[in-house]
């Protein structure tokens, strides 16, 4: 049976979104203030690096720079941050403790927040975008930089539709399951342009069974620069401990210790 999710009003949501709530919540450790203070500094260097007119020899003086922090980094532990990923609705050995964490209210269990290409303020690569809400949606706000660039002056649509992939993944926890997206449809209505405030509205369409409809817009102000619609599949727990033990192979493999 469909069921149709979508309302209208101020309410709040009756579930809320993890990707909205809980990268609110990490606590601010010295460890994870730092980590999001050299991803602020990644962001600005690739800001600046995107649109710089330095000549050749203030282009090599930067790049021994950055070298030298390589050189840096290289040297520590690697490999990822935090176990496992932060939707995590799925039953399984190696998650169990994981689980418990999440159902004490342990905020640590939701660290992979932090490290989203998109609103994590740990990643050099997130925007970042910022994720609230407005009534019974998901609401973002972002600005672009130079570096997400694709026609003149304005936003690369495979960053739009990349954008919408979070949003919609946001609206569609809302649903009260956890999935995946299966398939994500964008319509471009107008350029999306760079260096200015972005409004990205996310909401649940309607559910069958495992099967989650989301929708939304994006704004640059009044005007409409594109819509989405989404679906996602909730969790199949073997498909995702799969997942999951892939990556911990790699990160074995590699001599890597998380």
């Amino acid at each position: 049976m469909t069921e149709d999710l979508h309302t209208a009003g101020d309410r709040e949501p009756p579930i809320r979104s993890p990707r909205v709530d809980k990268l609110k919540e990490l606590p601010p450790t010295e460890s994870r203030l730092a980590m999001r203070r050299l991803a602020a500094a990644g962001r600005e260097v690739v800001e600046l690096m995107s649109s710089t007119r330095a000549n050749a020899e203030w282009l090599n003086t930067a790049a021994a720079e950055l070298e030298h922090v390589a050189a840096i980094l290289r040297g520590q532990p690697q490999g990822s941050a935090y176990e496992g990923i932060a939707e995590l609705a799925n039953a399984g050995e190696v998650l169990a403790r994981r689980r418990e964490r999440m159902e004490e209210g342990d905020p640590e269990a939701w660290a992979a927040f932090d490290f989203s290409p998109f609103i994590g303020l740990a990643n050099p690569m997130s925007p970042p975008m910022v994720l609230d809400y407005e009534g019974e949606m998901v609401i973002c706000d972002v600005t672009f930089g130079s570096a997400y660039e694709g026609p003149p002056s304005c936003v690369h649509g495979g960053y739009v539709a990349a954008a919408f992939d979070e949003v919609l993944g946001a609206a569609q926890s809302l649903s009260g399951a956890q999935g995946m997206t299966a398939n994500l449809t964008v319509n471009y209505r107008s350029p999306t342009p760079l260096h200015e405030p972005l409004r990205i509205t996310g909401w649940l369409d309607r559910r069958d069974g495992r099967k989650i409809w989301v929708r939304g817009q994006m704004h640059a102000g009044e005007r409409c620069t594109a819509e989405a619609e989404g679906l996602f599949i909730a969790f199949d727990p073997e498909k995702f401990m799969a997942l999951l033990e892939a990556r911990e192979r790699r990160n074995q493999g590699s001599g890597n210790n998380a």
